[in-house]
């Protein structure tokens, strides 16, 4: 095999289809770090670090991550320590990051997903069958509601239903009257045969408090509660008080993380991401810690561009626990775009769109990540550099 031979960093700032805001969110999505790494046969792969400043887990156990810091993290750090690296030897990729630096896995993230991508181009085979083999060739898509005016998020919601959309995901935890009043009008505009899950992304300021609210919206049907408050032990409480599943999120980050929730019995569902672990060889970790629980998962992401949000779909193509609908965009260029289902920027950095049909994205079967990327858009959307 050969080498990783060179390592680029680029920031993009993609426009997006209207704002897309969460409990505790300081910055607009979108304007985030690309690596395209090389391998010394000329071979291209490239990852993706969705970093956000204000994005980090429990009781300050981990710590946002800028585009800024992201880069320099990259250039600095992990680049150097993983240039000459056999393409494919994704343990040895992973020990050099880990030996350089600790903590940053959005910036290890990016470096893992363009090491898969690169390593699936140059097998010629897909990142999926990298990851053990496809057990779902599609991947059901929920579509995520920001904190946004209730009028607005009903329509929304009626539209992406229309468009095949099977769950909803309601963003809450600011106002206990809007939450219970949004979750009503939703259900009552999409009609029981619709999947909706709310998140608080720790909203709720004691567990009393969203036992309170939670109960309320119950009324209405959800399929589950996602973080509900911080805090293992105090989601704990939560899960134990309510008949809703809980979702964990902020508090499951790494294996370890999930090991303790499952001790805890903290929650009945964990949201696995690509770059809270620090890329796809650790979210199998944590994917495994979660199967031998028998604790369903969803995989879920801070709305990535193309480049990363492929990397969600082989992911939830491979991890056997993986049996919810996923939060993730249906990543489609601006020529190509009709509906809304899963849109949340108006342009991505792909040269063709996912495949959405029956609310589901089709995994694709190319080589990589399976989709290229259009390097002109890349270019169209070049962000300044971040200080």
């Amino acid at each position: 095999m050969p080498a990783i031979g060179n390592i680029q960093v680029v920031h993009v700032v993609l426009p997006t289809r209207r704002e897309h805001k969460w409990t505790g969110l300081t910055e607009p999505i979108g304007g985030y770090i690309l690596v395209r790494m090389t391998g010394d046969d000329g071979v291209v792969g490239w990852g993706e670090a969705p970093a956000l400043k204000d994005w980090g887990g429990d009781y300050g156990r981990y710590f946002g991550e800028s585009p800024g810091t992201t880069r320099v993290v990259i250039e600095t750090c992990l680049a150097p320590a993983v240039l000459g690296c056999e393409v494919g030897n994704f343990a040895e990729l992973h020990q050099r990051m880990d030996a350089v630096l600790k903590g940053y896995p959005y910036a290890k993230a990016a470096i893992d997903l363009a090491g898969y991508d690169l390593a699936g181009r140059t097998l010629g085979v897909p990142v999926h069958a990298l990851l053990g083999g496809r057990v779902r060739d599609r991947i059901a898509v929920t579509h995520s509601i920001g904190l946004l005016p209730t009028d607005e998020a009903v329509a929304e919601c009626r539209q992406v239903v229309d468009e095949g959309v099977r769950t909803l995901k309601i963003k809450v935890g600011v106002d206990p009257v809007r939450d219970v009043e949004i979750v009503r009008r939703v259900r009552d505009a999409v009609g029981a045969g619709i999947d909706i899950c709310v998140d608080a992304n720790q909203g709720y300021a004691t567990p009393r408090d969203a036992v309170r609210i939670i109960r309320a919206m119950e009324a209405f049907g959800l399929k589950y509660a996602e973080q509900p408050v911080e805090g293992i032990e105090r989601m704990a409480e939560v899960t134990r008080a309510i008949a809703t599943p809980v979702m964990a999120d902020e508090s499951a980050w790494t294996p370890h993380d999930v090991l303790e929730i499952v001790e805890r019995r903290a929650a009945d569902i964990v949201s696995i991401y690509t770059t809270k672990p620090g890329g796809l060889y650790c979210a199998m970790e944590v994917a495994a810690v979660a199967r031998a629980a028998r604790m369903p998962c969803n995989v879920n992401g801070s709305v990535e561009t193309g480049i990363g949000n492929l990397a969600n779909i082989h992911l939830a193509a491979a991890a056997i626990p993986v049996s919810l609908s996923c939060v993730v965009p249906v990543s489609t260029p601006a020529e190509a775009q009709k509906g809304i289902a899963g849109i949340y920027y108006r342009d991505d950095l792909l040269k063709s769109p996912f495949r959405f049909e029956d609310g589901a994205v089709v995994v694709p079967d190319g080589p990589g990540m399976g989709i290229e990327v259009d390097e002109s858009k890349v270019e169209k959307y070049l962000g300044r550099r971040p200080g």
